[in-house]
């Protein structure tokens, strides 16, 4: 099936491609169509294009819905999205963070890739090169930037202030959280990491206790705000981040010996040798 202009992706979000490329670490593994397989020497007919990834976040490319998660030995983990359509299907993941059913936007993350991600799509149920469904996303996406539109817009956030005790260090957190938290998220799926007690404890009474006063649902449930919280909650989330802010250091402590550059070296012997 050959790409034409009737194919192109109408989105009001935007567009964004999948992966974003680290340093230019990604390259494709293998391409689509008569392929000779890397271990057995065999041809084959390969039905998607593979990328050497380490754990990335894969994020929506346009306006969809996750319309399949599954499992089995071909794909390994797989999500499908659909976007009009095309439906698209990432494979070989280590973790799923859109559930079936949920409403994406261009950008939106949708899961994490292992150390290979496949990528294989159709239009209208017919296969096609992923490589014409991906340089269309990426010509969308320039056009949108020439003609001065944002092409992947900013999402709505909720709209209130949540201080946490990281403010002096936001920009070096997140830079860290850019390059290691698809790790971190990995690590704590597969039981390599585990979160600390006194974290687990206390947000499971963080959480209860709020259920209880009823700051949950206080406000219609969006896509950037799935909980409903409201002003009311503010103290609340201010507490979660802190938490889980603090065990993502503790974790960068742990496993890679990284330590904020304002800590000092007490502050960092007490980090690892925390039980």
């Amino acid at each position: 099936m050959n790409y034409t202009q009737e194919m192109n992706l109408q989105s009001k979000s935007g567009y964004c491609m999948p992966f974003e490329e680290r340093k230019g670490e990604v390259r494709m593994s293998l391409d689509y169509g008569t392929q000779v397989h890397p271990k057995s020497g065999e041809e084959f007919f390969h039905h998607g294009i593979d990328f050497i990834t380490k754990h990335y976040l894969l994020s929506a490319c346009a306006d969809g819905i996750v319309s399949g998660i599954g499992s089995d030995a071909r794909h390994g983990l797989f999500q499908v999205i659909r976007y009009g359509n095309y439906e698209v299907t990432y494979a070989h993941l280590s973790n799923v963070l859109a559930t079936f059913g949920a409403k994406v936007k261009a950008g939106s993350v949708a899961s994490v890739s292992g150390d290979l991600l496949h990528i294989e799509v159709k239009f209208d149920g017919e296969e096609i090169n992923p490589l014409e469904f991906l340089t269309m996303i990426y010509g969308n996406l320039k056009m949108m930037q020439q003609q001065g539109e944002v092409g992947m817009p900013d999402f709505e956030t909720i709209d209130m202030d949540i201080p946490t005790d990281f403010e002096d260090d936001q920009e070096e957190v997140e830079q860290l959280m850019l390059r290691f938290y698809p790790d971190y998220l990995s690590e704590l799926n597969d039981g390599k990491y585990l979160l600390a007690q006194h974290t687990e404890q206390s947000l499971r009474n963080i959480f209860s206790l709020s259920a209880i006063k009823n700051y949950f649902y206080e406000v219609i449930p969006s896509l950037s705000n799935p909980l409903g919280i409201g002003q009311r909650a503010v103290p609340v989330a201010a507490k979660v981040q802190n938490l889980l802010i603090g065990d993502f250091l503790n974790y960068m402590a742990l496993r890679h010996q990284i330590f904020l550059s304002t800590l000092s070296e007490n502050d960092k012997k007490k980090l690892l040798t925390k039980p």
